[in-house]
């Protein structure tokens, strides 16, 4: 996330870079000491998706300030 968005490691955590997704279930999170986009959570496809075949979790990057 870090090189996708341009910054160095320091700078996601200036900026408070945060992920967020719809639902209660937070899935994914920024590794603080790589800046990748990490599983934070177990990802049961049946579960989620069930019957359909293209199974889609949606989530946003916040990044506070300008860029």
């Amino acid at each position: 996330v870090a090189k996708d968005l341009g910054l160095q490691l320091s700078a996601l955590r200036d900026r408070g870079v945060r992920v967020v997704a719809d639902g209660r279930t937070q899935y994914f999170s920024l590794h603080g000491k790589t800046g990748h986009l990490v599983t934070a959570e177990r990802i049961d496809r049946e579960q989620l998706c069930q019957l359909v075949e293209k199974c889609v979790l949606r989530y946003e990057l916040i990044v506070e300030g300008q860029m």
